[in-house]
């Protein structure tokens, strides 16, 4: 690579955000190289449930949920839970973590996440027009499913919430009215909520790779190579590769769960760690599905991908090295047996995935503390696809020395 101050960048990590950044960086007129060891989409943004959830602001630390966070973590198939083997190399996430739950820092970061998914959900309207992207946009709402009234009324704080941030919804207190907007649920629920402006991607994995022919288009290069090391100096970056050393005069890391062990080369300790994901992909839909279905009590959705359907969520917290426990996908797959009565659940394929959370849910975006060259894009939870467009027109900001679109500072590295 060459050695120009303005043009030589050098983006790590070619899932979404990845991608997404090194787009906007081309665009901008930057020489940017994209590097991943595996190509693009390779991880977590092939198999996630395709949704732009911006109307998705509390964060998981909430106010009193350590009260409730023993039962769900000793449940090895819960909406939440914790594996035993990991248990003592997670402790200081979960201190941080307590920390988030108090009442300011709670409200500090929603006010945070809906600042970042206002600018987000602008910043995709411009990345699909750029792209032209439309046909690869399902605008189909989002319908969020309860048991009886007690669920519901427990959930109002939440709705609550989005409403004070502008989030458009409507609260529903029927079955019939549910069978309106989602025909075929079975009887047990009988509330919800429906955002319909919530929007999806037919196929997450086909979304980043039309970005990447986007990016190789507009004079992009995209290679191969898993990176060891990234180290500032005087005139530039160096970073270590399975391919060689490269140099650059920026260089964005992007790499999704992976991201704190290249902020550990620099010097900085990020509490970054990974709630593991697990779906199942049916190639072809037995169930008519009109929307975007939450089942918020069960931890789980289902959506549309491509002519088929995705059924998959909750959080397992395991990190990255011990092997799938994929009694939790079969376990969600049986639930929508239940929760949709027809639904057929043979052909399917197994995935999961690591998320890259931090404990108060909100990313890392900024410089890093130890050199003004690197700038980091991580740790996006399960909010990585819905606040990617923002999050590259942030990375460009940053790396053209111009000010962000919102304050950085609720994002900073150092809040930690």
């Amino acid at each position: 690579m060459g050695q120009s101050e303005n043009t030589e960048i050098l983006v790590i990590g070619a899932g979404i955000v990845g991608v997404a950044a090194a787009l906007a960086l081309v665009g901008e007129g930057h020489k940017v190289c994209l590097l991943d060891r595996k190509g693009v989409a390779a991880e977590t943004s092939r198999g996630n449930a395709g949704a732009f959830a911006f109307a998705e602001v509390e964060p998981l630390a909430t106010p009193g949920i350590m009260r409730k966070a023993p039962k769900w973590l000793l449940d090895p198939l819960g909406p939440l839970s914790l594996r035993p083997a990991y248990a003592l190399q997670i402790l200081p996430w979960m201190l941080h973590f307590w920390r988030a739950t108090s009442k300011s820092r709670y409200e500090a970061a929603v006010a945070a996440q809906s600042s970042m998914m206002e600018l987000s959900s602008q910043a995709l309207e411009r990345l699909i027009g750029r792209v032209s992207g439309e046909p690869l946009m399902r605008r189909e709402g989002q319908l969020q499913v309860y048991e009886g009234r007690g669920q519901f009324e427990a959930s109002l704080p939440a709705w609550e919430q989005r409403r004070r941030h502008g989030i458009e919804f409507r609260l529903i207190e029927s079955a019939g009215a549910l069978a309106e907007i989602q025909p075929g649920l079975s009887p047990r629920f009988t509330h919800g909520g429906y955002t319909p402006t919530w929007m999806n991607t037919v196929d997450p994995a086909l979304w980043t790779e039309h970005l990447a022919r986007a990016f190789t288009a507009a004079g992009g290069v995209i290679e191969m190579a898993e990176v060891q090391s990234v180290t500032p100096g005087a005139a530039g970056v160096e970073v270590a590769t399975s391919a060689g050393l490269r140099r650059a005069a920026q260089v964005v890391i992007a790499a999704g769960a992976w991201s704190h062990r290249l902020a550990r080369t620099l010097g900085d300790r990020i509490p970054l760690d990974t709630e593991r994901g697990y779906n199942t992909t049916f190639p072809t839909a037995s169930f008519d599905l009109r929307t975007h279905l939450t089942f918020s009590n069960h931890g789980f959705v289902v959506s549309k991908i491509g002519e088929g359907l995705r059924v998959g969520g909750a959080v397992e917290l395991g990190g990255l090295n011990l092997p799938p426990n994929y009694r939790r996908a079969e376990l969600l797959v049986r639930k929508t047996v239940e929760f949709l009565p027809g639904f057929d659940p043979t052909g399917g394929t197994q995935w999961m995935g690591f998320r890259p959370s931090l404990p108060d849910s909100l990313p890392v975006i900024g410089r890093s503390p130890k050199s003004d060259r690197v700038v980091y894009a991580f740790g996006h939870g399960h909010l990585g696809l819905t606040q990617s467009a923002g999050t590259a027109e942030l990375v460009a900001a940053l790396v053209a020395r111009r000010a962000p679109a919102i304050s950085l500072a609720p994002f900073a590295a150092e809040r930690f």
